[in-house]
């Protein structure tokens, strides 16, 4: 598995542990479902904006998103 493929694996993880779908994170980042997912499956990276705000929303830390065991 790609290391982006694992960091998207993590976020949408810590997305679903807080109950949210990924149109309700769309919507917070201003952004379409379709762009958010891109980030889950991989194919986007984030910007590290991106992930300091995701980490906040998900209370999670960026090591927790970047762990890649």
């Amino acid at each position: 598995m790609k290391i982006a493929e694992k960091i998207g694996a993590n976020l949408k993880q810590a997305r679903k542990d807080v109950g949210l779908t990924q149109q309700q994170v769309a919507q917070k980042f201003n952004m379409t479902q379709q762009q958010y997912s891109r980030f889950e499956n991989g194919i986007f990276e984030l910007n590290y904006t991106q992930i300091l705000e995701l980490c906040d929303l998900y209370n999670i830390t960026p090591n927790d998103l970047f762990s890649i065991d």
